[in-house]
């Protein structure tokens, strides 16, 4: 007999498998994770199961270990069902009932008793979580005396982050999709809308995009027919933006797949642009540009708040790989830029050696970020920089982590 919820934890099984085993991101293990599952709901159920695992794996597995004699190793089956089976109570407020009878079948020919035991044990003691995560002790060391901070900001999902394509149309979207705005050209709904169904979306009004992600973009200003090369531009936001703004764009990015999915948003949103596939390391422009936006390849780790599997998945290797290639892009980046035109270096990341490190090698004049070009309450580091993480604007539904800079050549 079908079990309704059986499918969704077992993919949810398989997605966690894939990052703490693999190494994979949520998103490269969505596909063959979720193949045969037809159904939305238990599609999303899975994804929502195994994010909230990856956002409270620490919390989770200190209650785990709470309530066992001997410790499960770290990628024992069971250790992992429990996860899951405390993931639904505990985030999903899954009644325990419902949660046993979806749990203890993805043990089958394990040890159901030993897993039954230890949940049954910890509603029993009114386990709980903390209010904010844990994060995991390397992650911890890296980030400092922000981690804490940060910490909360990953407590929830993020909302909805909508980019207008006319910033002067605001307020009237914010009163046709019951949104709320923080800047100019800048809507913000709930998480859990279904995107194409909202007003607007055939027509292009608008893209998805988080705040904190559209800010690089909106610091080169005003495009007034000037040219803009966009460097490693999928998906695309940032190339909309800057053609909404007036610029001429020259969109390069490496990838086929993504550089069809801007030719169709782009379609999609009437805004035009020059788009080339090619390797940044290897291609050369006929001529320099007013300005360059690079946003770098990066650990993307500012953004664990919707993906939290790059908490667990990314370490000093990784970083120091992606450092050494944003520092070659930042070299060839600044070559390209006409004598008085803009340099914007950006990377969705928290960490130091893909932001602050990166931008003091730069040999050009700092073009300072001001506050007033921000959304209130955010301020601009000393240096005339911006750094924002999931801490910042909690009363507003908070914002991706990014470091940006800005340079005049």
């Amino acid at each position: 007999m079908d079990i309704p919820g059986l499918p969704a934890r077992k993919a949810a099984l398989k997605l966690l498998d894939a990052v703490l085993r693999r190494g994979e991101t949520l998103d490269q293990a969505a596909q063959p994770a979720l193949q045969g599952i037809r159904s939305d709901a238990d599609r999303a159920l899975a994804r929502a199961l195994a994010g909230e695992v990856l956002r409270w794996l620490v919390d989770l597995d200190a209650l785990i270990d709470s309530a066992t004699r001997q410790a499960l190793p770290e990628d024992a089956k069971p250790r992992t069902v429990l996860r899951l089976m405390l993931a639904g109570w505990l985030r999903l407020e899954t009644p325990p009932h419902a949660v046993i009878a979806t749990g203890l079948p993805l043990l089958a020919g394990g040890p159901r008793r030993l897993a039954h035991g230890v949940f049954s044990t910890l509603v029993k003691g009114a386990a709980r979580l903390p209010a904010a995560p844990s994060l995991p002790d390397r992650v911890s060391e890296r980030w400092g005396t922000d981690a804490a901070a940060i910490a909360v900001g990953l407590a929830v999902p993020p909302p909805l982050d909508l980019t207008l394509r006319d910033a002067a149309a605001t307020d009237a979207w914010c009163e046709r999709l019951g949104g709320t705005s923080l800047i100019p050209g800048h809507v913000r709904l709930p998480r859990g809308i279904a995107v194409e169904r909202l007003d607007g979306f055939k027509d292009g009004a608008w893209w998805v995009q988080d705040l904190a992600a559209s800010l690089p973009a909106r610091l080169l200003g005003a495009g007034a027919g000037g040219r803009v090369l966009d460097l490693c531009a999928a998906p695309g936001g940032k190339t909309m933006q800057l053609a909404a703004a007036g610029w001429q764009v020259t969109a390069l990015d490496a990838g086929a797949k993504r550089l069809q999915r801007m030719k169709e948003n782009l379609a999609r949103t009437g805004l035009g642009a020059t788009l080339v596939q090619a390797d940044a390391l290897q291609w050369q422009p006929d001529a320099q540009f007013d300005a360059v936006l690079l946003d770098a390849p990066c650990t993307a780790t500012g953004t664990c708040r919707r993906h939290p599997d790059v908490l667990h998945r990314i370490g000093h290797r990784q970083i120091a790989e992606l450092a050494e290639l944003q520092a070659r892009l930042l070299e060839r980046a600044r070559a390209w830029v006409k004598p008085g035109g803009r340099l914007v270096y950006a990377t969705c990341s928290l960490e130091r050696a893909e932001g602050e490190d990166q931008a003091a090698l730069v040999g050009l004049s700092t073009d300072p970020i001001r506050a007033e070009e921000l959304p209130a309450g955010l301020v601009p580091t000393d240096q005339g920089w911006l750094r924002t993480d999931p801490a910042m604007l909690p009363d507003a539904g908070g914002l991706d982590g990014f470091f940006i800079a800005r340079w005049r050549a």
